[in-house]
């Protein structure tokens, strides 16, 4: 990414943790003008939403953007859908993979382009089992020992 500038906004660690991201999509999103303010100032939580297709769109439910603080009347619910856009033939591919047993559509991270278009990453998604989750941990805990001892016998 040398030479993009991007603005990390909202990240969401636990989604890596609990599935396994099969496809990433990166999709503009919908917002009024009190919300991209917000998101502006980095007061976005995409911690408990998802994804899904309702009617040839894809709507992220649970995202949660705190009101503006000037914003006065112009604020709008918090938790409210909002739209994603993304290609007709990737919202075709999406609406395939989601109808198969296990694949949801998870939120990744959220942020700002050089452009200053507020961008979301969504993943496909299937649910990790706990045995999953350990498997994971004890590989990163390895890989972790391993950097450790490498660094040791370079000294």
């Amino acid at each position: 990414m040398a030479g993009k500038e991007i603005k990390l906004v909202a990240n969401n660690k636990k989604a890596r943790h609990d599935y396994f991201v099969e496809e990433a999509y990166e999709a503009g999103i919908v917002l009024t003008g009190t919300e991209i303010k917000s998101v502006r100032q980095g007061k976005v939580s995409i911690k408990e939403s998802y994804a899904k297709v309702d009617n040839g769109e894809v709507m992220v439910y649970g995202m949660n953007i705190s009101p503006y603080e000037q914003g006065n009347r112009y604020n709008v619910d918090p938790l409210r859908p909002r739209k994603l856009l993304l290609h007709k033939k990737e919202i075709r591919k999406l609406i395939g993979a989601t109808t198969r047993d296990g694949m949801t559509l998870i939120p990744l991270r959220m942020y700002i382009n050089e452009r200053g278009r507020a961008k979301m990453e969504i993943g496909l998604c299937r649910g990790k089992k706990n045995y999953d989750k350990r498997e994971s941990i004890a590989k990163r805990d390895a890989a972790r020992d391993m950097d450790r001892a490498m660094k040791k016998a370079r000294r």
